[in-house]
C-alpha cells in the first residue's frame, strides 16, 4: 500500500519538492511547474473553496483543457472532500448544461475560451483570472480523510448511446487503481506526454499515476498531432499514450515524424478502442525502441484490467493481456467481459432511469465483446452495442475495418451499419487513404471480399480527408451515419 488517503493528495511531501512535475504547454510555450508549486497551488484553491462557502460533497465542475490549474482544481476540490465534475468541453451547449445540471455542480471552473458555455446563473471561476486569484487561499492544508466509498470523482461517459451518465468513482477505487499500477512497473525514470483530455479516464489516470510516482509529465492543452510530435522531440517524452485515432493521426504526419527523434519512447499504450494489425506495425515503425501496449479499461472500473502471463508467455500482438491478478474476470453466453475489482464505481449520479449494469453478484457487465485465447489471452472483438446483423450474420464493425487496413492504401477506417430493404443492413466504410495511394471503391471491396467472408464486406466505400473525432478522440460514429443519409439520399 502507499499510504494515500485522499485522490487529490497523490503528492509525496517527502520527496523532491523542486522537481519538475509539469511541462505545461497550455500557454504554447513550455511552463515548468514544481511538485512544490502544484502541491502548494492545489491547497490553496482546497483552502479557497472552503473559505467561500462550499461544504464536504459540493460538486466541483470544471470546465477547460489540460493545464495546471485543471489539475490545481481538480486536486483541490478533493483534497477539501469536494466532488471534482471535469466536463467534456467539446460536448455542445445543451449537453454541457445537462451535465453540470445533472451533477447538480455548485460552482464551475472554465478557462477564458470555455467561460461563456457555463450556463447562466451557475458561479463561474476563470482558472488563472482575476477571480481565481481571488478564490486562492495560500497555506498548508490537509486532505480531508474520506469515508468508505466517498466520491471523488463524477466522470460522464461520451453519450454516444444516449445522455451522457455521471460515473460516480470514490477515492477508495482509483486509490486502489494508482496503488495496482504503481506495483506494475518502476516509473522513477519516466516522462509520460499526456495530450488525451483530462476529462477522460485515459488522461486523467495517466496524470494520476505520474503524481504518485512523481514523476514530469509534458501535458498539453489537446491533442493535435503536430504539437503532440514536437513535444515527443523536445521534451524526449518516454512514456505516450493515446486513443487509436489519435496514433493514427500521428503518423500521417510523416514529415516531421521523420525529422523527429523518438528514440526517447519506451513505452507506448494505446486503449479505448480496438487496434488494428496496420496501425500496430506503423506505430512500432515509428516507435522502435518502444515497447508497445494494448490497453484496456472502462470508465466504471477503471484501466486495471489485464496484464502480463503468470507463466511468462509472451503477450499476442494485439491482445489486450492476461487477467490481473486482482481482478476476477469472466465471460457470459454472449461473450461479453464481466468484470469485478475494487476500482469499480458507486453507480451512475442522478439517474434513477437507469439499470447500474451490474449482476446479482457484483460483476461490472462492459458491453465488450472478447475472444479468449488457449493460453487465458483476451482479445476485444467490438462492442455489443455496435455489433449489427446483415442478411442473419453478425458483423462487428472492427472486425471488417482490420481486413481494410491490411491493404497497403488504407490509412484508416471506420465501418456503419446502413439500412437495407433486403437484408436489414449492411455495411459501408469510410477510409482515409494513405498519403499518395490512389486506392478507389472497387479494389477496397475486392479486398475485402478476398480476406472476409462475403457479408462482411462494405458495400460503399466513401473516402474522406480526416475522420471525425468525439471529445475522447474515438471515433464519431454518429457524425458517420449523417454523412452516410446524405450520401446516400
Amino acid at each position: 500500500m502507499t499510504g494515500f488517503r485522499n485522490l487529490g493528495a497523490l503528492i509525496d511531501p517527502a520527496a523532491d519538492a523542486g522537481k519538475t512535475a509539469l511541462i505545461d504547454m497550455a500557454g504554447g510555450s513550455a511552463r515548468h511547474v514544481s511538485y512544490g508549486e502544484l502541491d502548494a497551488l492545489s491547497n490553496a484553491v482546497a483552502r479557497g473553496l472552503l473559505r467561500r462557502g462550499l461544504r464536504r460533497g459540493d460538486r466541483i465542475g470544471i470546465l477547460a483543457a489540460n493545464s495546471t490549474e485543471f489539475l490545481a482544481a481538480l486536486n483541490g476540490a478533493m483534497r477539501a472532500g469536494l466532488v471534482a465534475v471535469p466536463v467534456n468541453w467539446r460536448f455542445p451547449p445543451a449537453t454541457v448544461e445537462y451535465v453540470l445540471g445533472n451533477s447538480g455542480a455548485s460552482l464551475v471552473f472554465a478557462d477564458a475560451a470555455r467561460l461563456a458555455a457555463v450556463p447562466a446563473g451557475l458561479p463561474r471561476v476563470e482558472l488563472g483570472g482575476v477571480e481565481w486569484e481571488a478564490l486562492l487561499d495560500p497555506g498548508p492544508f490537509e486532505a480531508v480523510t474520506p469515508e468508505p466509498a466517498e466520491p471523488a470523482l463524477f466522470l460522464y461517459t461520451s453519450g454516444s448511446t444516449g445522455r451522457p451518465k455521471g460515473v460516480v468513482l470514490s477515492h477508495q477505487s482509483h486509490l486502489w487503481v494508482v496503488e495496482q499500477r504503481l506495483k506494475g512497473a518502476d516509473m522513477r525514470q519516466e516522462r509520460a506526454l499526456i495530450a488525451a483530455p483530462l476529462y477522460h479516464m485515459n488522461g486523467l489516470a495517466l496524470a494520476q499515476l505520474a503524481s504518485a510516482a512523481h514523476i514530469t509529465v509534458v501535458l498539453l492543452p489537446q491533442f493535435e498531432a503536430r504539437a503532440y510530435l514536437r513535444a515527443i522531440g523536445e521534451h524526449r517524452a518516454t512514456w505516450i499514450t493515446g486513443v487509436p485515432p489519435m496514433m493514427a493521426m500521428l503518423l500521417q504526419e510523416r514529415d516531421l515524424l521523420a525529422a523527429t527523434d523518438t528514440s526517447s519512447v519506451r513505452h507506448v499504450r494505446c486503449g479505448s478502442a480496438p487496434t488494428s494489425p496496420a496501425l500496430l506495425a506503423a506505430i512500432k515503425a515509428a516507435f522502435p525502441q518502444a515497447r508497445f501496449v494494448n490497453g484496456y479499461g472502462t470508465t466504471e472500473c477503471g484501466p486495471v484490467v489485464f496484464g502480463l502471463h503468470p507463466d511468462g508467455l509472451p503477450t499476442p500482438p494485439l491482445s489486450v493481456g492476461y487477467p490481473h491478478p486482482a481482478v476476477e474476470l469472466r465471460l457470459n453466453a454472449q461473450n461479453v467481459l464481466e468484470q469485478k475489482c475494487p476500482g469499480m464505481m458507486n453507480g451512475y449520479w442522478n439517474r434513477p432511469d437507469l439499470r447500474p449494469p451490474i449482476t446479482e453478484d457484483g460483476f461490472y457487465v462492459t458491453g465488450d465483446v472478447f475472444h479468449r485465447d488457449e493460453n487465458g489471452f483476451f482479445t476485444v472483438v467490438g462492442r455489443v452495442d455496435d455489433m449489427f446483423i446483415s442478411g442473419g450474420e453478425n458483423i462487428f464493425p472492427s472486425e471488417v475495418e482490420k481486413v481494410l487496413e491490411t491493404h497497403p492504401g488504407v490509412e484508416q477506417s471506420a465501418v456503419i451499419p446502413v439500412p437495407d430493404d433486403i437484408k436489414g443492413t449492411k455495411p459501408v466504410a469510410f477510409v482515409v487513404r494513405r498519403a499518395g495511394a490512389t486506392v478507389d471503391e472497387a479494389a477496397l471491396k475486392s479486398h475485402a471480399l478476398a480476406h472476409a467472408p462475403a457479408y462482411m464486406h462494405p458495400r460503399r466505400v466513401w473516402f474522406v480527408e480526416a475522420l471525425p473525432l468525439m471529445g475522447t478522440n474515438k471515433i464519431d460514429k454518429a457524425q458517420l451515419a449523417a454523412w452516410a443519409r446524405e450520401r446516400l439520399a
